[in-house]
């Protein structure tokens, strides 16, 4: 379920404040200005289906985004307890890092977990099928894909050569509780 909790950076123990309200969830994102959004979700795309099938099906509000927010590309990203390399996959999101583009995904299916460090706060996002989140270049965040992670999610990128982090070292997100998927 899309979910927001709000803590403070220095204490991870005690929410300043959690909702499951997508209105509140979306007026605090647009606040701190991550754009986040529901999509109408296909429903008669199968579970299994490529990458060019899911991308046709959301072929509109990907050109809309596409054209709002400058994305040049966007590609489908498949993640299942069975994917090779799942561990170190994972491990690989849970540092906080930025990036020199906004860092957009849609969520087809299943769903995790972005965690924003925004000046003196961390968001907790919790991500579900049909949402859309772009965070904007700069913002320091790392994602949690949970355990066991199941998630399909269309990405966007404005560089051909895609997801590329620049982790920052600060040791925040082993501070703060991993996602663990319902």
């Amino acid at each position: 379920m899309t979910a927001l909790t709000v803590y403070w950076d220095t204490d991870a123990a005690v929410p300043e404040l959690s909702s499951r309200d997508w209105l509140v969830v979306s007026a605090h994102l647009a606040h701190a200005g991550i754009l986040f959004e529901r999509w109408a979700v296909e429903p008669q795309l199968p579970a299994d289906a490529d990458a060019a099938r899911v991308l046709a099906a959301y072929a509109a509000p990907i050109a809309r985004l596409k054209a709002s927010r400058g994305f040049r590309c966007a590609d489908v990203v498949r993640v299942a307890p069975d994917t090779p390399g799942v561990d170190d996959l994972r491990r690989k999101f849970l540092s906080e890092h930025t990036h020199t583009e906004d860092e957009a995904r849609f969520f087809v299916e299943g769903g995790g977990c972005f965690w924003l460090h925004l000046e003196d706060k961390v968001f907790r996002v919790a991500c579900e099928r049909g949402d859309m989140i772009s965070i904007p270049a700069g913002t320091r965040h790392w994602f949690d894909m949970g355990n066991p992670p199941s998630f399909t999610a269309v990405r966007l990128f404005t560089r051909p050569d895609g997801w590329v982090a620049d982790y920052t070292g600060d040791a925040i997100a082993g501070r703060f509780p991993r996602h663990e998927p319902a």
